[in-house]
């Protein structure tokens, strides 16, 4: 069935006529700061502690817009006889916002959870060359991430908190297994002392004096002096 002429022009207007019956829901930015998605790509937060300097996240980037300089440390041996180590040190952790397209690549590949998804978005400038922001800015980003989602009811314990929840447990056995011990010696001493004081207690006791035999007194009856009957 062909259409009839103007049948396009009348389902457009309907539409029209659709929205404009809808109430109007107007969010009045600034004012009124936005409701945003918890996954919204905003800009992108940098924990530096987490920061190895792998430099994994500047070479995956496809657009080249992540600057990373270090230097190398030697950290001393921590037992006597073992060998000093080295370490990278982070000097410089900078993105180029202006080049950067959003693809999250960087927060992928980063083996250490450095960089995170943050859903601020004012940080526009006059002057595209002030848009490469340093790592003391994408510190305060990082501040603004959103606390992941709760795992489902039935999903698996991760094994980063099922490491850490029985390196817990197996500290806390430990401290109560030497809380135990301390308390059985403090009784035990507490025991010995007790002994040891009522020992020295009784043989501290004086005997009773010995008599004189000649003035033991009987309970037998005796006899009478000479010239009494």
């Amino acid at each position: 069935m062909t259409p009839f002429p103007g049948s396009g022009l009348a389902k457009g207007l309907a539409v029209t006529l659709r929205t404009m019956t809808k109430k109007t829901v107007t969010e009045q930015y600034p004012d009124t700061q936005p409701d945003l998605p918890p996954r919204t790509r905003g800009v992108i937060g940098l924990f530096e502690e987490n920061c190895t300097v792998c430099m994994l996240c500047a070479r995956e980037c496809p657009d080249w817009c992540i600057y990373i300089d270090s230097h190398k440390e030697t950290v001393p041996a921590t037992a006597p006889g073992g060998r000093e180590r080295s370490r990278n040190v982070l000097d410089r952790f900078a993105i180029d916002f202006s080049l950067c397209m959003y693809c999250g690549i960087c927060i992928e590949v980063c083996p250490f959870d450095a960089l995170f998804w943050s859903p601020e978005f004012e940080y526009a400038e006059t002057d595209i060359h002030e848009l490469t922001h340093e790592r003391d800015k994408l510190r305060e980003w990082m501040w603004t991430v959103p606390a992941p989602p709760a795992l489902d009811p039935g999903a698996e314990e991760p094994k980063e908190i099922a490491a850490a929840r029985k390196t817990a447990e197996k500290l806390a056995a430990t401290q109560a297994a030497a809380a135990a011990a301390a308390t059985e010696a403090a009784e035990a001493a507490r025991a010995a002392e007790v002994t040891e004081a009522a020992e020295s207690t009784g043989g501290a006791q004086t005997a009773p004096e010995p008599t004189d035999p000649g003035h033991i007194e009987s309970d037998s009856p005796t006899d009478p002096p000479e010239g009494q009957s």
